[in-house]
């Protein structure tokens, strides 16, 4: 029969409530976790994150929890990552320069442009990169549709980007490598089509048995 536990990362800073609702409101069964547990319970792991890069990272190390996030990696334990929490999987940001990111994923996390008004707090569209058009977390979700940003820091565009957003410059709206995908949107906050999202990792986190 089909079985699926997420644990739901709580180091001290994230959107807990929200995401715990909209994962819940699709039918996931999860598990807030405070400290870093034996993942042979859980099917799948949420990372959310809000705020500021450097007190994120250093959040996530106190706790452990960046040990659970590679073991997540090495173990092919989907991972969904939600706005810092895709920033973090990063080298680093322009906005703590002197905290290193998880290094998961090559390259830095860069500012906006001056001439943009930041942080980006609005809905934006989001173009599916054609290499992803049957991506399993983005599976019912068309080009142009709209996800709810929040973040004054983007991942550029590269190998692993999924979906684009522009504001001002091209940058990841999503990103995806085997079992590791985040959304620099809040699925969480984005109407229906950020719901489908979630279920999508659900179902992605879903195993027979």
């Amino acid at each position: 029969m089909p079985l699926s536990k997420l644990a739901l990362i709580d180091y001290g800073i994230g959107n807990l409530r929200s995401v715990a609702k909209a994962l819940s409101h699709v039918g996931a069964d999860i598990d807030v976790i405070e400290e870093p547990v034996v993942l042979d319970h859980y099917t799948g792991v949420v990372l959310p994150g809000v705020g500021h890069f450097g007190a994120c990272v250093s959040a996530l190390r106190d706790s452990g929890f960046d040990d659970l996030i590679f073991q997540c990696i090495d173990g092919g334990i989907p991972l969904l990552g939600v706005c810092v929490g895709l920033q973090m999987l990063f080298e680093g940001s322009e906005e703590s320069p002197d905290t290193g990111g998880l290094g998961i994923l090559p390259g830095r996390v860069l500012r906006f442009n001056e001439g943009e008004r930041v942080p980006q707090m609005q809905w934006n569209t989001i173009s599916i990169v054609d290499a992803f058009v049957e991506s399993p977390l983005l599976s019912g979700i068309t080009n142009s549709k709209w996800m709810y940003f929040v973040h004054s820091y983007y991942a550029p565009v590269g190998d692993y980007t999924s979906a684009i957003a522009t504001y001002g410059v091209d940058y990841s709206a999503s990103i995806e490598r085997e079992a590791l995908f985040a959304t620099q949107f809040h699925p969480e906050k984005s109407s229906k089509e950020g719901l489908k999202i979630l279920d999508n990792f659900v179902s992605i986190a879903t195993i027979e048995r």
